[in-house]
């Protein structure tokens, strides 16, 4: 008996270790490469580089168009995904029923979720700029987005209600409350924090993403601001990518700058959710 509790304090301790070790193997890259970003891009924030316009080719001024296109745009897919996809997960989880048309509903929101960016881009180059002739705006980009991002939003979502423990349900009904009633007033709030993670995951991603805006509202370089939806716009992820590969004699420090730019605006997204999520948490009453 002795012999046994020793082997497994033993084996308990080597799966403390390894866990330790993918952690830090997992980490360390993130942190190194966030450093690597902000030592490089550090000298380029300036007023000018956040506030100001490019010029001279885009190899010196500021960035401020592409600032302003990506919350134009991380702000429209919000406008559109979030409603829908939250009003699609709570059909999902709390009236539809558990039958083959449902099943093979969420099946193709899994599904949505793995297809490339570029097929996005396609499509809503196809419907929104072309079909609908929307043209090359921030709306038909918006919506591409939206699209991308729905099934992230849609999956986390029905995850964080279906989470809420049914006496929840129970309780509130039997109290002459109605299903409706029972879901806007007690269910969304107690699954706010999940359904915050599922937005901002979804979102960040449109942050991000530069295939799906090169087809349908980004532009190479604009000399104002776009004063309408059915205007093109400059975006933090397609301007690093044209800086990096299209402009000849970039300096390396601009390149950086846009990079770390683009990230503090993520990580700012993520720091405003963690905090509404963690006072959701504190709240909840399970």
């Amino acid at each position: 008996m002795k012999l046994f509790a020793q082997n497994r304090h033993i084996v308990q301790r080597l799966g403390f270790i390894a866990i330790t070790i993918m952690a830090l193997v997992t980490v360390l890259p993130i942190i190194g490469t966030v450093a690597f970003i902000l030592m490089k891009g550090g000298s380029a924030i300036s007023l000018e580089f956040l506030s100001g316009f490019p010029h001279d080719g885009m190899r010196t001024g500021g960035i401020l168009p592409a600032i302003i296109g990506t919350l134009y745009l991380t702000l429209g897919t919000a406008l559109f995904s979030v409603p829908l996809g939250i009003a699609a997960a709570i059909y999902l989880s709390e009236y539809a029923r558990d039958n083959q048309l449902t099943r093979l509903i969420r099946l193709a929101i899994i599904n949505l979720a793995g297809i490339p960016s570029v097929v996005y881009g396609l499509f809503g180059l196809g419907l929104f700029v072309l079909f609908l002739k929307f043209g090359t705006s921030i709306l038909a980009a918006s919506l591409t987005l939206s699209i991308m991002t729905l099934p992230v939003i849609i999956s986390t979502s029905e995850e964080a209600l279906r989470a809420v423990p049914q006496a929840f349900r129970t309780v509130s009904i039997s109290l002459g409350a109605t299903r409706w009633q029972t879901i806007s007033r007690i269910i969304l709030k107690e699954a706010l924090p999940g359904i915050l993670t599922g937005i901002i995951l979804g979102l960040e991603r449109a942050a991000g993403e530069t295939a799906p805006i090169l087809f349908t509202g980004a532009a190479f370089f604009l000399p104002q601001l776009p004063h309408s939806p059915f205007d093109a716009t400059m975006a933090l992820p397609y301007h690093l990518f044209v800086i990096s590969t299209q402009v000849p004699e970039m300096p390396i420090q601009i390149q950086y700058g846009t990079a770390l730019v683009l990230l503090v605006f993520v990580l700012t997204m993520n720091v405003i959710a963690t905090v509404i999520r963690s006072r959701a948490r504190a709240k909840r009453q399970w």
